[in-house]
């Protein structure tokens, strides 16, 4: 476990069950009706509506309760996460004892469910989640939301004001995974049909920062890396690859190292680093510098106090293991396209050997203009001794255009969007206790990533993740050759994987395919993919 933050053990919350809505159906039958007719199914939303608001107030106040906490913390982004916002209407000024029936804003009669869905409210199984997810298996959420993009992407108002009182009624961002995910494409859906994808996203991203400090962060970071390999996985490859990188030449290994750090997981990768390099030898242990790079939309002084710390703590670590050490912070604001690697003397005058360490940051660099050909190109030119690139898995760059003719493409990207965020919700679901603020900051950062990927511009968004097929395809183009791990770094992310629940598996890259490196695998669904390249 890196030990960069670990002041003190996180307590494990017991994990609590969670009750789950019932959801009555009824068939509503016409005499008149032909027996080759489709039989609508129709939900009660007289009785379901008062239901489900009851439900997810008690749920709210519950989860305060067992977490010991208002959810201050994070329930400011709340302005248009959740989607009642948007459509409940406001309560009545008359004053009861009783709680009143709320009002629908439609007839019930018009909220029919079209007779081309069946929706299927069972618990989903665990085998269900992929590329079949939205074909059934208690999959309801997935069903109606790409109903809903279709009509968007059709401009069929009509049936998209029909789903989305739907999808209100149902989701809950404190309720299982199909509400969870409900609530995250719902606000996202939202924001696109009132244009309103950037300023949403600024809000929330501001939001964010307002509540953000380096306790929270370091709770945040440990806590998911304890209970999910889906960053760990890829630092155990990469450092694995790094370290024999640097210690290749046995005769004369260079003295001087350099790691240019892409990275957004907070320097937690590399306290297990400067413990390999300490152990190698007490006399000839290198100097290690590394210069780590904080992009963000625009300068953030909570992200430069982080920073601070963490270069603070990185540097009192080294001195405990040995290392000597140089810690550089390059806070740069913008696409990370437009950094000048050239300004920031990695080679050190031509004595350092350069590794760049590219963990889940390409995909912030917008698809626009062949910027990330661009900017790997530009990486070429430091002659780095080794390149490792970590990305998620997902196909999210189609639809470059972002234009609403587009329907086709808008749908597919968010098919895939879909796909993508149930598994990492699913695992976050199955990995942390249900009473669990850094869960919840996860949460809250998938729903900003997806407000991004559906109602923003693509030309704009930093969400647009790639398969490892088009990133090698980048990496090849731009003077890269696959470097192979070695058997001693896939045992290490074997053992690691070890460590957590079943469910979690690593599958290496065919030698015939497109790709390379090895895949972190979450039910046998591709999440996570780690690659090494030398030039």
């Amino acid at each position: 476990m890196d030990t960069l933050f670990r002041l003190i053990s996180p307590q494990s919350s017991s994990r609590h069950q969670q009750s789950s809505s019932s959801y009555e159906l009824s068939r509503n039958s016409s005499s008149s009706r032909s027996t080759s007719e489709p039989v609508v199914h129709q939900i009660n939303y007289q009785q379901y509506y008062l239901h489900q608001q009851q439900h997810q107030d008690q749920e709210q106040f519950n989860y305060q309760e067992e977490c010991g906490t208002n959810h201050h913390l994070y329930m400011d982004e709340d302005i248009s996460s959740s989607s009642s916002k948007h459509f409940h209407r406001p309560p009545s000024t008359t004053a009861s004892t009783t709680t009143p029936t709320p009002t629908p804003l439609f007839d019930p009669a018009e909220l029919s469910l079209p007779h081309d869905l069946n929706l299927d409210f069972s618990s989903p199984s665990s085998s269900s989640v992929g590329a079949g997810a939205a074909a059934g298996g208690g999959r309801w959420a997935s069903q109606l939301l790409v109903e809903c993009a279709r009509a968007v992407a059709g401009r069929d108002s009509q049936r998209v004001q029909q789903l989305m009182w739907m999808l209100n009624e149902l989701s809950s961002p404190y309720g299982d995974t199909e509400q969870k995910v409900a609530a995250c494409f719902l606000q996202g859906l939202f924001a696109r049909l009132t244009s309103s994808g950037p300023r949403t996203l600024r809000t929330l991203a501001a939001a964010c920062d307002r509540n953000c400090s380096f306790d929270s962060t370091r709770r945040t970071a440990l806590r998911f890396q304890e209970l999910s390999p889906w960053c760990s996985f890829g630092h155990v490859a990469a450092n694995g690859a790094i370290l024999e990188a640097f210690l290749e030449p046995v005769a004369s290994p260079p003295q001087r190292l350099h790691i240019l750090d892409l990275s957004n997981t907070f320097c937690t990768q590399w306290p297990t680093l400067l413990e390999a390099l300490a152990t190698r030898s007490a006399d000839d242990t290198p100097h290690l510098a590394i210069t780590t790079v904080a992009c963000s939309a625009s300068p953030s002084p909570a992200m430069q106090r982080i920073m601070k710390e963490i270069g603070q703590r990185m540097e009192k670590f080294a001195r405990l293991m040995g290392v000597p050490f140089r810690f550089n912070v390059v806070h740069h604001a913008g696409d990370l396209s437009e950094l000048d690697l050239d300004t920031l003397d990695l080679r050190e005058g031509g004595e350092a050997a350069l590794a760049v360490n590219c963990m889940n940051t390409l995909h912030g660099i917008s698809p626009a203009n062949r910027r990330r050909d661009a900017f790997i190109a530009a990486i070429r030119r430091q002659q780095p001794r080794i390149v490792t690139v970590v990305e998620e898995d997902a196909d999210l760059i189609g639809g470059e255009g972002g234009g609403e003719e587009e329907g086709e493409a808008f749908v597919k990207g968010f098919r895939e969007s879909l796909r993508f965020f149930t598994a990492y919700l699913e695992s976050l679901e199955e990995s942390f206790p249900r009473t669990s603020n850094e869960r919840l900051a996860l949460e809250r950062a998938a729903g900003r990533a997806v407000v991004d990927l559906v109602a923003c511009p693509a030309a704009e968004s930093t969400e647009r993740r790639e398969t490892a097929a088009g990133w090698s395809r980048r990496m090849r183009v731009a003077g890269f050759a696959p470097a192979a791990f070695s058997e001693d770094v896939v045992d290490d992310v074997k053992a690691l994987l070890r460590r957590y629940r079943e469910g979690w598996a690593m599958r290496a890259a065919a030698e015939e395919a497109e790709d390379a490196g090895v895949f972190l695998e979450w039910k046998e669904q591709a999440v996570v993919w780690a690659s090494a390249w030398k030039p």
